[in-house]
């Protein structure tokens, strides 16, 4: 029986692919020197010039990074952190 709570979402199966295999860093190269910063930065500074990059776009299109955005939001919900410790333990065990 379908949860009458539950709604449903036109999320393409592209997206669940890019949020799966999201990277963990994001790796930039300026003044021919290579560096990560999180793939969540918005911006970075060079390391070797210290010059600010924006590394974020922000346009009329959702980028994968919104999505993250707007979960991590919703982490900050009281209770949420609980739900997900949950989750993960059920990702976890079934993976087994």
């Amino acid at each position: 029986m379908m949860n009458p709570q539950a709604k449903t979402i036109d999320a393409s199966h592209d997206l669940i692919t890019a949020i799966q295999s999201f990277p963990l860093v994001r790796e930039l190269e300026h003044c021919g020197q290579s560096f990560v910063v999180s793939p969540f930065a918005i911006y970075a500074t060079c390391p070797q010039c210290g010059t600010e990059l924006k590394v974020r776009g922000f346009s009329s299109h959702a980028e994968v990074e919104d999505v993250f955005d707007a979960v991590f939001e919703w982490l900050t919900k009281p209770q949420a952190t609980k739900l997900l410790r949950q989750r993960q333990r059920e990702i976890e065990a079934d993976r087994d």
